[in-house]
């Protein structure tokens, strides 16, 4: 590291950003640069909406989802058959073959409307009409019964109903046309006989009104004819969305506003500056990204800053083009890149979708990505040593969020594991502190640069006590505060670790020169006194506090931790990331020191679960532990749950869920919004898995073979040669369809089925959607 920190007073406000951990000689430029048709074709390249956990970049819809929505053949048949139906007995209704046709008829008409002797022929008008109203009936019977029968209502919807506009309408009104030329064959022009709807309802009305008069009326007759075909052309008028579809085009026609837009100009043009009647930026834009003086970093930045709103948006970019509002460290990318990014869609790919069976179609072989939309939910990861946590999971991740805190929209702290090394390049993070390294440009700030010692207090007894279960919580919290309130009246500053440890551990001589130090302030005086009372005493948690403080105040850790005493670090204060979008990566000690790194690892989550609390922020936070063995704490899992309203989220990675207190399990996975299984994991861990995924209904077809027996003397022999021929005996089949509650994933397969390279993994969106758990392939 440059010494640049050794010049440094110490105690710097957070609020201002940090300057790079590493900073270069001038400001660094992109890495590589695209050609200039490459940023371009970049931006151009659709990014449909799609389901959670879906790369979105260049996505289609699968071809399975166009298959699924043919119907099968028995579907068809199902709905060809009644119709040969309804033509038979239709054909022979009209010939008066079918038996006791007209029973009904007789039953319910007079008999002197029909000649004796004779089944059914009318004998006076009455008859005549009485025998019309009859088919008709008939008919509508006939219609409506096959109709169930074949589903047609549900065949015109699959067929007409799911086009778009205005093709589905334009289908609805041929079927219309089809089925009026069945009830007014003459105005089509057709020969063929009119179905018997019009005539039975005309002979109706002459039946109840016993004359012919109304039909002298031509209004009359018109508004019959009227009334018959909105009823035949209704159906098809719903199905066809005629209405809704009506009023769109009737909108769009009085507002012109609303009108189909001409020939949309490509994202690459920067349309919405254009529409926004800011075209001179929009022309610096293009020609910046034509001629490749523009990366995806700038461009996601640019636009970001747009959508947000920022002042003077036309002037900045007139001034600095595709440079403006550059990350303060002066950075526009990265020096290398090992993962697919889109950091339009603010996403991260890290495989691909399996198609399994259980698989919505959706998902078949398309691109599995993360980003602030998922992570918002926080995620835990649970596999092995070498099941490929860091380097697939991890490393894209601290990558991806990296590349957003570049264009503004997030923050990162990156906490590497003790023995795997640091998650990325010095140069991609602005902040670097490595605990225990005398190197070190940066010291971390205990307290987290607060003002309250109530809040730094309970910062301090979560990372210190937050894993123990014989020790409160909030005795451990009111210890500290009787402790940190008034020595920052007396000091103007919160102690040291090692002063601290001192005044837990009841050191006369510091608790009396503290003392002394607010003699003159009652309030402070009476916190302290109340301390100096319970030290020593039985349940009091200062012992418990100050024997893990000792883990810190050991000589690795001599200048860490100051808490803003004066040596050559500066401190560094995770409030920071609340109020900028920085890159921190904290290096924790290794060789003999885990216990301290499960403290420090626990001191961070507490800090991060605090700052995060602040306002509301424009960027998004998160905090990723490679290694979250013993930090997950009762307190810790009720803040995860809140997160999520918070802007922010938290990246668990571990290597077994024994690593958590098994009273936490339950909470810990109902807290967070994604899980991910690797392979490799233990049945137990895996049944954890899988109580959280719960169950489904699926359909299972069980096949029983039930060996024939035949009763004839000549089956019998059949049945004998048959055997003899095939050397089995005549069975017959037994088919049972089920519907059964089945775990998503049982705890044995993810134990045995999750081949290697691969992971099982469910989201859940800030919005609220949810991806089942589906396998993986982090190697595609």
């Amino acid at each position: 590291m440059d010494s640049d920190g050794m010049r440094d007073a110490r105690g710097t406000h957070a609020n201002p950003v940090p300057r790079p951990a590493g900073p270069p000689a001038v400001p660094p430029r992109p890495a590589a640069p695209p050609p200039a048709s490459a940023v371009g074709s970049w931006l151009d390249e659709p990014r449909p909406a799609a389901k959670p956990g879906i790369w979105r970049f260049g996505y289609r819809p699968p071809k399975g989802d166009r298959a699924v929505e043919r119907l099968a053949p028995v579907t068809v048949i199902g709905m060809l058959v009644p119709l040969v139906v309804a033509l038979v007995l239709w054909s022979l209704w009209r010939r008066g073959s079918l038996p006791y046709q007209f029973t009904l008829l007789r039953l319910f008409t007079p008999g002197d409307w029909w000649w004796g002797g004779t089944i059914a022929s009318p004998k006076t008008n009455e008859g005549a009409e009485a025998r019309v109203v009859y088919d008709g009936v008939f008919l509508a019977v006939l219609l409506f019964s096959m109709g169930r029968l074949g589903g047609w209502p549900e065949a015109l919807r699959h067929f007409v109903g799911r086009r778009p506009q205005p093709v589905r309408a334009l289908l609805a009104l041929l079927c219309a046309l089809a089925a009026l030329s069945f009830v007014f064959p003459g105005a089509f022009g057709v020969g063929w006989d009119a179905l018997p709807v019009v005539d039975p309802l005309f002979s109706l009305i002459v039946l109840i009104s016993g004359s012919y008069e109304l039909f002298a009326s031509v209004l009359f007759t018109d508004t019959l004819y009227a009334v018959i075909t909105l009823l035949v052309v209704w159906p098809f008028a719903r199905a066809g969305g005629w209405w809704p579809y009506l009023k769109e085009r009737l909108a769009t026609r009085g507002n012109p506003k609303t009108a189909a837009p001409a020939a949309r100009r490509p994202p690459a043009q920067w349309p919405e500056l254009r529409d926004a009647g800011q075209t001179e930026a929009a022309e610096l834009l293009t020609g910046e990204v034509a001629a490749g003086r523009m990366n995806d970093v700038d461009c996601a930045r640019v636009r970001r800053a747009w959508t947000v709103g920022v002042p003077e948006f036309r002037e900045t970019v007139l001034r600095q083009g595709g440079a403006a509002w550059a990350h303060p460290s002066g950075a526009r990318d990265l020096p290398r890149r090992a993962a697919r990014h889109d950091l339009l869609a603010g996403q991260v790919r890290i495989g691909r979708w399996v198609a399994a069976e259980r698989a919505p179609a959706a998902y078949h072989d398309a691109g599995a990505a993360l980003g602030p939309d998922v992570l918002g939910t926080s995620l835990l990861a649970v596999g092995p040593s070498g099941s490929g946590k860091t380097r697939t999971l991890v490393e894209p991740l601290t990558e991806a969020l990296a590349l957003q805190a570049l264009t503004g929209g997030c923050a990162v702290v990156a906490v590497s594991s003790p023995g795997g090394g640091p998650l990325g390049a010095d140069s991609s993070y602005d902040v670097i502190v490595r605990i225990g390294d005398p190197s070190s440009v940066h010291d971390l700030d205990p307290y987290a640069e607060s003002d309250d010692p109530d809040e730094a207090a309970g910062i301090l007894a979560e990372a210190l006590v937050g894993d123990l279960d014989t020790v409160g919580g909030q005795s451990a919290a009111t210890a500290l505060a009787q402790l940190l309130g008034p020595y920052r009246a007396a000091h103007g500053r919160f102690p040291a670790l090692a002063d601290l440890r001192e005044l837990l551990e009841g050191e006369p001589g510091a608790l009396g020169a503290l003392r002394a130090a607010v003699a003159g302030d009652e309030v402070m005086r009476r916190e302290l006194e109340a301390r100096i009372r319970q030290t020593g005493t039985p349940g009091d948690p200062g012992r418990a506090l100050a024997d893990r403080l000792a883990l810190l105040n050991r000589p690795v850790f001599a200048g860490f931790f100051g808490g803003g005493g004066d040596d050559g670090h500066r401190a560094f204060s995770l409030r920071a990331v609340a109020h900028h979008p920085l890159r921190v990566r904290v290096d924790l000690p290794e060789r003999g020191h885990e216990e301290a790194g499960r403290l420090i690892t626990r001191l961070l989550l507490a800090q991060f679960q605090a700052v995060v609390r602040e306002g509301r922020r424009a960027h998004f936070a998160c905090l990723v532990l490679d290694d979250a063995t013993g930090t997950v704490t009762a307190g810790s899992v009720r803040r995860i749950q809140r997160l999520r309203s918070q802007n922010a989220g938290v990246v668990l990675a571990l290597r077994s869920v024994a690593d958590v207190p098994e009273a936490l399990h339950g909470p810990l996975y109902g807290a967070v919004g994604c899980r991910m299984a690797f392979s490799g994991i233990t049945t137990w861990d895996g049944g954890r898995f899988a109580q959280t995924w719960g169950t489904e209904w699926v359909e299972t077809t069980e096949v029983a073979k039930h060996t024939v027996f035949a009763d004839q003397p000549m089956t019998r022999a059949i049945h004998a040669l048959r055997k003899l021929v095939t050397g089995r005996a005549v069975t017959t089949d037994a088919v049972t369809v089920r519907q059964v509650e089945r775990e998503r994933w049982s705890a044995s397969q993810l134990a045995h089925e999750v081949p290697p390279g691969h992971a099982v993994l469910s989201l859940t969106s800030v919005a609220g959607e949810h991806t089942p758990p589906l396998l993986v392939d982090l190697r595609g």
